[in-house]
């Protein structure tokens, strides 16, 4: 026996449908960043070659690809509406921050450059919010 799901107002689809777009956004961004290749990166102006001359951990560049790849299978399942968001949305969540700390440990950075770390993780934990709300409410099973 299936639980019975209920329908989901307009903004549900909408908030999905934005989050999947979101995340869309940072596989793009972890692509464009795994495939940059050096002639590309010569480029690029001064100020953000060295932004892709970095050398990150392993760890770090797999928690960026769970990060991103996490939310949109979790964008997906909530469009499909099933209770897997929620496990995909945690697992972005973790990854996300253990991401974003080490940055704010290892890299100095503006108060500017900070939004976008902190904006990331406040998205994947509204995410998270998002899909327990929707699982109560029975719009996803």
């Amino acid at each position: 026996m299936g639980t019975i799901k209920s329908k989901p107002p307009i903004w549900f689809w909408v908030i999905s449908i934005l989050a999947l777009l979101w995340n869309g956004a940072g596989v793009m961004a972890y692509l464009g960043r795994a495939f940059m290749t050096e002639d590309l990166i010569a480029k690029l102006p001064k100020e953000q070659q060295s932004e892709f001359l970095m050398e990150f951990p392993v760890w770090y560049t797999a928690a960026f690809a769970l990060a991103v790849f996490g939310g949109t299978l979790g964008c997906i399942a909530l469009l499909i509406r099933t209770k897997w968001a929620l496990p995909f949305f945690i697992v972005s969540a973790f990854a996300a921050i253990t991401q974003h700390i080490y940055l704010f440990i290892n890299i100095e950075m503006t108060l500017a450059q900070l939004i976008m770390p902190i904006m990331v993780i406040v998205v994947c934990l509204l995410l998270i919010r998002f899909t327990k709300q929707a699982i109560s409410k029975f719009w996803i099973a």
